[in-house]
């Protein structure tokens, strides 16, 4: 009798208990909406989003097209660096919002992880986190959108992360001082000072400071 050949995700999880299920494979080796680096400057987002830790390893970004006439999310692209089930997890998010003309934010907004994990076929148990990095990068893209414009009142903020541990600056104090102006690492330190109990933290800081600075002040 012919053995079946397994896929590379059957075999990295092999002695685990678990396996991948054919739509969880489908989404990883052919990922839905990915953002190409090519594809960055064409696309007109307006909501960008991001979770995650540059140090870790497990980031997400998210770019939204909303329509501002009847708030439907036209597009949806998106990158990240994490595994196999944050890969599939946010290409099947992206289809998701984007199916059938785009979905309303009001009804995004209501999306939750089970959700993406039942159009999956499933995940494994200790793989759900990782559908969680789509739905808060999308939450902080649709946050982006109403900040732009001007909906301030519809915001709904995620809970911040600290960034440096010895002084207890957060991923919002980084935001609020590249709104406030901060252009480089030195000035968010002067208004922050942000890295001086933790050097360790100021490549993240950096990150953080390249992203806030696209995601506001980008023409």
């Amino acid at each position: 009798m012919k053995k079946n050949k397994k896929t590379k995700i059957e075999l990295a999880s092999a002695g685990q208990g678990w396996f991948y299920s054919e739509k969880v494979k489908e989404h990883f080796f052919r990922p839905k909406n990915f953002m190409k680096a090519d594809e960055e400057k064409k696309i007109k987002a307006n909501g960008l989003g991001m979770i995650g830790s540059p140090a870790c390893g497990d980031v997400m970004r998210i770019w939204l097209v909303v329509d501002p006439k009847t708030e439907r999310i036209k597009k949806l692209k998106w990158q990240t660096f994490g595994c196999a089930s944050a890969i599939a997890s946010t290409s099947m998010l992206s289809v998701m919002i984007t199916e059938k003309g785009g979905m309303k934010i009001e009804k995004a907004l209501k999306i939750k992880p089970q959700d993406i994990i039942k159009r999956l076929g499933g995940l494994p148990a200790i793989k759900y986190h990782c559908s969680v990095l789509g739905d808060k990068a999308l939450r902080d893209a649709i946050n982006d959108y109403f900040r732009r414009t001007g909906q301030i009142e519809k915001i709904q903020p995620e809970g911040s992360r600290i960034i440096d541990k010895i002084l207890k600056i957060t991923d919002r104090d980084i935001e609020k001082a590249v709104m406030d102006g901060a252009t480089t690492l030195k000035e968010i330190q002067k208004k922050t000072k942000v890295g001086l109990g933790d050097k360790s933290c100021l490549p993240e800081v950096e990150e953080l400071l390249r992203f806030y600075r696209e995601k506001y002040y980008k023409k």
